[in-house]
């Protein structure tokens, strides 16, 4: 997920040096909604992820 969000990041930076200031700007706001759905998936997965059970 974090490599879509440079992509659309890479795509907006484009699109933004040939003119293209919608498209640029619709790239950038995917981008940055994949990276903030990256990194609250992240978090998650660091909270939820290593938890095991000592029963012993």
């Amino acid at each position: 997920m974090a490599r879509l969000a440079i992509l659309f990041f890479v795509i907006a930076l484009v699109a933004a040096l040939f003119g293209f200031g919608g498209i640029a700007g619709e790239a950038a706001w995917i981008g940055k909604l994949l990276l903030i759905v990256f990194l609250i998936l992240a978090v998650v997965s660091m909270v939820f992820g290593r938890r095991t059970t000592d029963i012993t």
